[in-house]
């Protein structure tokens, strides 16, 4: 089977990947890459597109590669390289090879620039960027779509001499031959394309440096990639790699396209539309579990309503059976409550480490006293997780616990400080919390209870100003468990506190 296995891939110009999934077959490694440009920061797109390239690998026992992807030297930066390792390494998608640097295979390249030049399906362009852009407006003035015109493709072997002879600097492009191009889709099924629809494009830049599609052709080959997972704007690039691929009469890998992530007005999710990048999204309080869970979802689904996945379960359930064409929205909110959930079940100790570096950015604790008091923090991060959705919101949430001047809620006061006798009854309440023997959050709900019906009033009439007086906010967690925490003494000096503030309205 073998021989004529070698013969059908050489008379049909298929890979070798495509020929063994048509027949039922698999290759036995899994080799999927990812190859982020380190032009700008780690975008919530890439990652999600290394999430599913990690998660296959991961699924099929294979090597997830990182290849980084930075022959675009005007931009490129060691700066955003490391933001990128950063960003993946926050995720927990750690590559089993790489990171591959394309700026140090150029002589690899170079060498298949010869080979392809071999095959007779290249020649060299000498028209400057001025000048093709002059052609391409004078195109659409005549409002006819612009690809290039192959003025180069009919210069005679005299006129290319004298050029050369000059010293006119040159790229090299594809000759794209009539006909169709077409290949399989693990998302898409099969997709087609007349040539006549593919410009004749270049393969290397005058100065040398090959262009993104020969480099990644001439890459996926080298690393024996067997699968590429990327987005769906890629698709127009496929065509033109594939070209390349057989014009090297080299193995295709299988191609699986997934939707673009969009925003909620169903455009291209950009920086406009708030903070995009991985590590933006860290630093405002997102959990790396919880942003996994919420971009695999974002152009797949289990097919059983549920949403929250651990890393183990996605790696079990993923398959591209269940990946969506359309785009996918991106949702802040369910971001938000999917983070809220992973809060909420985090262990007191685990969210003490993970809440730290906000606390300590927000100003309400320092490293002494999160040494001396960590038992009694996380107590207090404990009692307010219910109501946190991101790691940052604690510093709000929770403010009232850590300093003890704060302002009152404008329309707290209006609610809950205007009745004439607030004050007495917070003065009542408060000389009874101050002669109090003991004080648990069960002995300060009796006692603010059998005060209430000692002045004969509905208890909510001593509670939601006591709320206000201790916390200077409506709403919050219980209010019995809020003083426990506090303690007696700093109550106390609450109470005190809003007896004077009412006093002076």
């Amino acid at each position: 089977m073998g021989y004529w296995l070698l013969v059908i891939v050489w008379k049909s110009g298929i890979g070798i990947c495509d020929l063994l999934s048509r027949r039922g077959l698999h290759l036995s490694t899994v080799r999927v890459r990812l190859g982020p440009s380190p032009t700008g920061y780690l975008h919530v797109g890439t990652a999600r597109i290394a999430l599913y390239n990690w998660l296959y690998a991961k699924q099929k026992d294979g090597t997830f590669i990182l290849r980084i992807e930075d022959t675009d030297f005007a931009r490129s930066s060691k700066d955003m390289t490391e933001k990128v390792l950063v960003g993946l390494e926050w995720l927990g998608l750690k590559w089993g090879e790489g990171p591959y640097y394309q700026s140090q295979r150029l002589e690899l390249y170079s060498e298949y620039k010869e080979k392809l030049i071999q095959t007779d399906t290249t020649y060299y362009c000498y028209c400057s960027p001025e000048e093709l852009a002059s052609r391409k407006a004078a195109t659409l003035r005549q409002k006819k779509p612009w690809k290039y015109d192959r003025k180069c493709l009919r210069l005679s072997a005299d006129e290319r001499e004298a050029l050369d002879s000059k010293g006119v600097p040159k790229a090299l492009r594809f000759r794209v031959a009539e006909g169709r191009t077409s290949f399989e889709d693990g998302v898409h099924g099969h997709l087609e394309k007349d040539n006549s629809d593919i410009e004749d494009f270049i393969l290397v830049r005058s100065d040398g440096v090959p262009t993104y599609n020969f480099a990644v052709v001439i890459d996926d080959h080298d690393m024996g990639i067997t699968h590429v997972i990327r987005g769906v704007d890629h698709l127009s690039n496929t065509f033109k790699q594939v070209l390349i691929f057989d014009a090297l009469s080299l193995s295709r890998p299988l191609f699986y396209h997934q939707p673009l992530i969009l925003a909620e007005d169903k455009s291209k999710l950009s920086k406009r539309h708030g903070a995009v990048s991985v590590m933006e999204l860290k630093e405002a309080g997102y959990l790396p579990e919880a942003l996994i869970n919420f971009l695999a979802l974002l152009g797949w689904s289990p097919g059983t309503g549920e949403e929250i996945f651990s890393t183990d379960d996605l790696i079990r359930e993923f398959s591209f059976d269940r990946v969506i064409k359309r785009g996918a929205v991106f949702d802040r909110e369910k971001l938000e409550w999917m983070n809220g959930q992973y809060i909420n079940r985090m262990e007191p100790d685990e969210l003490f480490d993970a809440a730290l570096p906000f606390l300590k950015s927000g100003g309400l604790v320092d490293d002494r006293m999160a040494a001396e008091k960590r038992e009694w923090i996380v107590k207090v991060l404990n009692l307010l997780k219910e109501r946190a959705r991101t790691l940052r919101d604690f510093v709000t949430l929770g403010q009232y616990f850590f300093a003890d001047q704060f302002s009152y809620d404008e329309k707290g006061v209006k609610k809950h400080f205007s009745d004439a006798d607030v004050g007495e009854r917070l003065k009542s309440l408060r000389n009874a919390f101050s002669s109090a023997s003991s004080y648990s959050k069960e002995d300060v709900e009796t006692l603010l209870r059998g005060l209430a019906e000692k002045l004969g009033v509905k208890a909510a009439r001593l509670i939601h100003p006591a709320r206000m007086a201790v916390t200077g906010l409506q709403v919050g967690p219980g209010l019995f468990e809020i003083m426990e925490l506090l303690g007696k003494e700093r109550v106390v000096d609450r109470l005190d506190r809003a007896v004077e503030f009412i006093h002076n309205l």
